[in-house]
């Protein structure tokens, strides 16, 4: 559904904010893409939708369905933000307009992207909420976002996101905030709508293990592993891969003593200055590396199976 291709993105036109990002998200499928704060992750979504701020200077390529995106007007962006790719935003239902009914809210995708009526669009609303699992529906519809519990605002947000006939979802942190109940909630949630192709950006590698199809890791704007979600847990192979990985609950909570940043000279290897198994080749550049059903950005596994 969608490829992105050696995708960058600089703000001062030297610090990378993506640096050739490349990845592909397979149609009918959810991909999760994970990373600490400034990996690129939330960047991603937002060039995807064409609402990068007017300063960033973007190259590289972005297609849907074989259309590129980074070409289309603003008016072509529009279009198809809602009606083709739908967006989740995070923050726990607090992008809502406090003053616009829960109901209207989502209505106002409906009748926006379908071209109905708006009695019609409010119908197929309260069918969303409906869906998502807000009871009563009619109830929650007539309130106002204040009125809802976080994990409600967020479902809201979900409906919101979908209710526009998008086959595609760009879901940023859609548990933030939420506690493990309502977490579990969303999860099914996501999973429940078969019908979508997902991408959902998270900082919880539990929650990116319950609903992911596909795993790719981010890390100083870069792709380091990308996986399926079975193998990438049970065999994660890039350094920050296994780090992110030790450091869960169940494996000892084994967090590096060093937190240092990544390695923004984009000089070799970004995870440089933190990798247990550096060696001096690793400052030069590094591509990604074939690894059994991993794809790697390290030069551990150099030898292409």
């Amino acid at each position: 559904m969608i490829e992105i291709s050696n995708l960058s993105i600089t703000f001062d036109g030297h610090s990378h904010v993506l640096d050739k990002m490349s990845l592909t998200i397979e149609d009918d499928k959810t991909t999760v893409v994970i990373g600490e704060s400034g990996s690129g992750k939330s960047i991603t979504i937002l060039a995807i939708l064409g609402i990068l701020p007017t300063e960033a200077q973007v190259t590289g390529s972005i297609k849907h369905n074989g259309v590129e995106l980074l070409t289309l007007s603003e008016k072509e962006l529009h279009r198809m933000r809602g009606r083709d790719i739908g967006y989740i935003p995070q923050g726990g239902g607090n992008s809502m307009h406090p003053l616009i009914t829960v109901g209207h809210q989502v209505a106002e995708s409906v009748a926006a992207h379908q071209k109905i009526p708006k009695s019609k669009a409010f119908e197929k609303a309260t069918g969303w909420l409906e869906k998502v699992g807000l009871k009563p529906t009619k109830e929650i519809a007539d309130s106002y976002p204040h009125t809802l519990s976080g994990g409600m605002r967020q479902r809201a947000l979900i409906a919101m996101g979908a209710a526009g006939g998008a086959k595609v979802l760009l879901a940023d942190e859609p548990t933030k905030g939420l506690d493990d109940k309502r977490v579990a909630q969303i999860g099914e949630l996501l999973k429940s709508l078969t019908e979508k192709t997902i991408l959902c950006v998270t900082h919880d590698l539990r929650f990116a293990q319950e609903i992911a199809d596909n795993v790719c890791v981010m890390y100083g704007g870069q792709v380091v592993e990308y996986a399926g979600v079975d193998s990438f847990f049970a065999n994660p192979k890039h350094p920050y891969s296994q780090m992110l990985i030790a450091s869960l609950p169940e494996n000892g909570l084994n967090c590096p003593e060093s937190v240092t940043p990544p390695n923004i000279e984009r000089t070799g290897c970004s995870f440089y200055h933190r990798c247990p198994y550096k060696e001096i080749d690793c400052m030069n550049d590094v591509q990604m590396y074939r690894q059994g059903e991993h794809e790697v950005r390290c030069r551990l596994h150099v030898t292409v199976d």
